[in-house]
């Protein structure tokens, strides 16, 4: 606010990047910062990408590469011939980076746009390199993958989910809205909690989940006893959240440890399997984490200053990282290679 109304402010444009704690101030911040301002609404972007990590373990290594500056990155690529060509054939035509996305001349990003979408003179292609220096548009087309090497994936039938959260913060109402998205009906839902917060935050919510039956118990989630009493055996998805609020980070991080090391044992113990993600706060406290054999981890703050470094180099990555992390837009899928080749 006191950079762009101030009466003696500057010409020029600014580039302000924004943390927003409180999605409900979102709104207001659009309002008062416009065009200049990159917001990054931090609980709602953990809490979505908690809910991709419960799906598909790893997703969160991926992530962090594209975030960082020390491996892949996304970039926008102003390319000079393909004016009028497709997005299937800007796909085609560069060999050591991918094609994801079109950045049209009047400034909207689209990631997968029909393969068909005609490219105008202006536009930009966004894409996935390890270097700008990198994207370089093959000479003629590449050879297609032999055709007898091709399977196509066969979708697998969908089937209801039970999940469980162990713990609760300012981002778990935002988390079971987001789990009930990607849900099919009938779906069970467990929040394990040791005060009423669930409850507080769930009343409104509850009534609108589409796809899930919720259940709210009441206990220390790193108690072996309650654990048990839970039969964890029979969860697909497991989800460990910080009680960030209430404790310092050590303390929380602590929480998750002793109760990943609970997980692990039951699942040693009777052979099960289980997918288990976890929130740690401190970026130190993963390697310690790591004897845990947790599927993945999203380091809160480690995370949102990656997003917030990238977005400070080019704000048009703001829009990009809201289509990805969104249930309804383009998303990033693990899958096995042998369901297309």
């Amino acid at each position: 606010l006191a950079l762009t109304q101030n009466p003696d402010r500057r010409v020029e444009p600014y580039h302000i990047v924004a943390e927003i704690q409180d999605p409900a101030n979102l709104e207001a911040a659009r309002i008062v910062g416009g065009d200049e301002t990159v917001l990054l609404a931090k609980s709602q972007t953990i809490a979505r990408l908690l809910v991709q990590a419960s799906r598909q373990s790893g997703i969160s290594v991926v992530y962090t590469d594209l975030f960082d500056f020390g491996g892949d990155e996304i970039y926008y690529h102003k390319p000079l011939k393909l004016g009028g060509k497709s997005f299937g054939e800007a796909m085609d035509a560069f060999e050591h980076s991918a094609v994801i996305g079109i950045h049209s001349a009047d400034g909207r990003s689209q990631l997968l746009p029909k393969m068909d979408a005609r490219l105008s003179e202006g536009d930009s292609l966004i894409m996935i390199a390890e270097d700008d220096s990198s994207i370089v548009a093959s000479e003629g087309r590449p050879p297609k993958p032999a055709l007898e090497a091709q399977s196509v994936a066969t979708p697998a039938e969908r089937k209801p989910e039970r999940t469980l959260i162990l713990g609760w913060n300012g981002r778990g109402a935002t988390i079971v809205a987001e789990l009930d998205k990607y849900a099919v009906s009938g779906s069970e839902l467990t929040i394990v909690a040791d005060d009423d917060a669930p409850e507080l935050a769930l009343k409104e919510l509850e009534s609108a989940l589409v796809h899930h039956t919720l259940r709210i118990v009441r206990g220390d989630v790193a108690d072996r006893r309650l654990l048990d009493s839970l039969d964890v055996r029979r969860f697909e998805h497991i989800i460990t959240l910080s009680y960030a609020a209430k404790l310092g980070v050590q303390e929380a991080d602590a929480v998750t440890l002793i109760t990943l090391l609970h997980l692990r044992d039951i699942e040693e113990r009777f052979g099960e399997s289980f997918s288990v993600v976890s929130e740690m706060l401190d970026v130190k406290n993963q390697k310690l984490a790591e004897v845990t054999k947790a599927d993945d981890f999203i380091v809160s703050d480690n995370l949102v200053s990656l997003l917030l470094t990238q977005m400070a180099e080019n704000k048009s990555l703001g829009p990009i990282f809201e289509d990805l992390f969104d249930a309804d837009g383009a998303e990033i899928y693990l899958k096995e290679a042998s369901e297309y080749v």
